[in-house]
């Protein structure tokens, strides 16, 4: 199994004609992944990648049964597209756009609220390399052939340490079961703990690793619940040791503001709830090893 998409989840891209959605639609699809179509308003009826084009998401949704998309849109267009997504009833979107505002995205959590906590939308991202589980499908935009299929979750707020992740796993023998970027914005479409509950119920993940970084709450309130709920090992890591108060570190949501916020506290936080933490981002495959020894 895996948690959010697999081989079979029919996704459409949206924004599907652009050269970004375009050079990244071609990978997915190269990957094995569903990929039924896609949406350019204003273009619907034409055929781009041998795969139909709709004017709208709901037009798509209707017509190819897509439940999950991905989206490559400017960010002033972004918080529409997210909405347009949800109103089509898409189980998941995943948005790749980074400098998207901060009023825009909570009005998309806003707009979210209005459905039923069952039939809510899941977002991943935005500023997120996406998501993937290995060998069955990529709903995102990383290098798909550093994944080896597996059992061990990662979630992670920075891509590039995603991808360290998965690497590392790979040189210690082991594999991923999913790997899901969950953007290093202040505010995210879903968090850490959203995903550690997923992992929780997925019957072929076997560990996780968990991957932080200076900023917001979002680690230690997954910490407290892996404590109470979470049946499986946990590595955790935050990234910015070294990083001073006030530091800003590359994604718009990584600044120390208050106690509590910055990487060795994060830490702290997560040993004193029994998460092993990774000393170093060189550690993550030794500790998911010694994690399931």
């Amino acid at each position: 199994m895996s948690i959010l998409i697999n081989e079979e989840t029919p996704i459409i891209v949206q924004g599907f004609t652009g050269d970004k959605a375009s050079f990244h639609a071609d990978e997915m699809i190269r990957y094995g992944s569903n990929v039924v179509g896609g949406v350019t308003p204003g273009k619907g009826g034409i055929s781009h990648l041998d795969r139909p084009v709709f004017n709208t998401v709901k037009d798509a949704v209707s017509q190819t049964g897509a439940v999950a998309s991905i989206a490559f849109v400017p960010p002033s267009y972004a918080a529409d597209a997210l909405m347009e997504g949800a109103d089509a009833g898409l189980r998941l979107v995943c948005i790749i756009t980074d400098g998207i505002p901060s009023q825009d995205m909570m009005r998309v959590k806003r707009f979210l609220r209005r459905y039923p906590k069952e039939k809510r939308t899941m977002v991943v991202g935005p500023n997120c390399a996406g998501i993937i589980s290995p060998g069955k499908a990529m709903l995102g935009i990383m290098p798909g052939h550093i994944y080896n299929k597996g059992s061990i979750g990662i979630v992670s707020r920075s891509g590039t340490l995603g991808y360290e992740a998965a690497e590392q796993v790979s040189n210690v023998g082991l594999g991923v079961s999913t790997s899901v970027g969950i953007g290093g914005d202040p505010i995210n479409g879903s968090s850490f703990l959203d995903h550690m509950q997923l992992f929780n119920s997925d019957k072929d993940t076997e560990a996780v690793i968990m991957i932080g970084e200076i900023g917001g709450p979002q680690e230690a309130e997954a910490a407290a619940w892996v404590k109470e709920n979470m049946s499986k090992p946990v590595v955790g890591y935050v990234a910015g040791l070294t990083a001073p108060k006030g530091r800003r570190m590359g994604h718009a949501g990584a600044i120390i503001s208050k106690a509590g916020d910055s990487a060795s506290e994060k830490s702290e936080i997560m040993k004193s709830l029994g998460i092993t933490v990774a000393p170093s981002a060189n550690d993550f495959g030794s500790a998911i090893k010694q994690a399931l020894s």
